[in-house]
């Protein structure tokens, strides 16, 4: 009787379990069956202004900059200026203690002389010995003088002649020594090469410099005309394409936070500037310079600076929110894009079709449905991209979410239009994901 009841017990257990697996399994298959609604933004596609900007950090700088360094070494024994004075042009900066090369210009004015004399002396003698030489042709010719006396004579002259030109050698040299010694002590004072300001002074009076005609020496100070400033930015090696000469920039400067300053890209770099070469953090960039045309603000060397360089205006096309545009990589041949991959034959399996390059496109909303629509794009801004090819204006273009678009929506798919699309959700949290 008991293993009857016991009986029936697990009967009941194993019935409940059967039902409740029974339900499981109905509730997974209806579930799988019912159709994946996605959720969207959208806008409609209108015709806008965009300009294509490039961004770029850098620091201010003068244009005009000339580095002021020793070319002899000695201790400073004036300097009249200090950081932040206004000179012009061949106003005394620097003057380098004169003592031991005022006495290499003595040295080698005394050598000079010396050698001037030695050449004095040898032109009289040269003469003399010309003289002899041509009393000496009259008497060989009259056959008065003998062949041995004649050589002798000539041999003289010609040794004097020869000692002569050595001794104007010795003046020409002494000449060149004389000019390299005053030379040096010229370099001794330092003028100002341009009307500027001292922005930099790294040296101090009584305090020795080196310098040489092989090497640069110490540098003394900088003198730059700060009436004309310029920003310079390193643009990536993607970017510097797309830059002119004479493009337009708006530069905000980080010392004024609230002022607009504008400028004109005047000069790019025609070499790159790498850094990490050899390395995975490996950066190429060109330097480019632009003229900054504000005049009422006091700009300092060195301040940091950031550009936005407008390198081409379109206006009244048809663009797209920046977001938009996605890539997609075809399924099957009827979906083979125009340029590109070649077309998957049947019988090679399915899934995407592996030879097929991804297209750009966007998705547009028909009758409740994703519509995927292969475009070209543009130029773009920091919020809307140009459509060249593919799109018509008044179609409702998916604007939104991030995750919809990029990941979600395929050709087909059902969706569900938003009225009005989340505050952030587009935002830089989201596309950090």
């Amino acid at each position: 009787m008991a293993n009857g009841k016991k009986n029936k017990k697990k009967l009941f257990i194993f019935s409940g379990i059967g039902v409740i697996a029974v339900v499981l399994v109905l509730v997974v298959v209806l579930g799988s069956k019912k159709e994946n609604i996605i959720t969207v933004q959208t806008e409609k596609v209108a015709r806008r202004s965009i300009t294509q900007v490039v961004n770029a950090s850098g620091k201010i700088q003068p244009e005009t900059m000339v580095k002021i360094n020793a070319e002899v070494s000695g201790e400073i024994t004036a300097l009249p200026v200090k950081e932040g004075d206004k000179v012009k042009k061949g106003e005394l900066l620097v003057r380098i203690k004169p003592d031991q090369y005022q006495a290499q210009v003595d040295r080698a004015e005394a050598g000079l002389q010396s050698a001037r004399a030695n050449m004095n002396l040898q032109k009289a003698n040269l003469e003399k010995a010309e003289s002899e030489y041509k009393r000496a042709q009259e008497l060989y010719e009259k056959k008065l003088l003998s062949d041995q006396e004649y050589i002798a004579v000539k041999t003289s002259y010609n040794a004097a002649k020869s000692q002569y030109e050595s001794a104007q050698a010795g003046v020409q040299q002494a000449q060149a020594s004389l000019r390299d010694a005053k030379e040096s002590l010229a370099k001794t004072t330092i003028y100002s090469p341009m009307n500027g300001t001292v922005s930099q002074l790294l040296s101090e009076l009584g305090e020795r410099v080196s310098g040489s005609s092989f090497t640069q020496g110490t540098q003394i100070m900088t003198v730059a005309d700060l009436s004309m400033m310029e920003a310079r930015v390193d643009v990536g090696e993607n970017d510097i394409v797309n830059i002119s000469i004479g493009d337009t920039a708006r530069i905000t400067i980080d010392a004024y936070p609230d002022a607009k300053f504008t400028g004109v890209v005047y000069e790019i770099a025609n070499t790159a500037k790498s850094k990490g070469l050899g390395t995975q953090e490996e950066v190429t960039n060109f330097e480019v310079k632009i003229r900054v045309l504000n005049k009422n603000v006091a700009l300092r060397p060195g301040m940091s600076m950031t550009a936005d360089i407008e390198t081409e205006t379109k206006k009244n096309i048809i663009a797209v929110p920046i977001q938009s545009v996605t890539t997609r990589a075809p399924k099957g041949p009827g979906d083979k894009p125009k340029e590109g991959g070649e077309e998957k034959k049947e019988g090679e399996g399915g899934g995407l079709a592996t030879n097929d390059k991804p297209v750009e496109c966007v998705f547009i909303v028909e009758d409740g449905k994703a519509k995927m629509v292969p475009v070209k794009r543009g130029i773009n801004d920091e919020g809307y991209a140009e459509i060249s090819e593919g799109l018509s204006e008044d179609a409702m273009v998916v604007s939104g979410s991030y995750k919809a678009i990029n990941r979600e929506l395929e050709d087909g798919a059902v969706v569900k239009v938003e009225t009005a699309a989340p505050k952030f959700a587009m935002g830089k949290k989201e596309e950090k994901k």
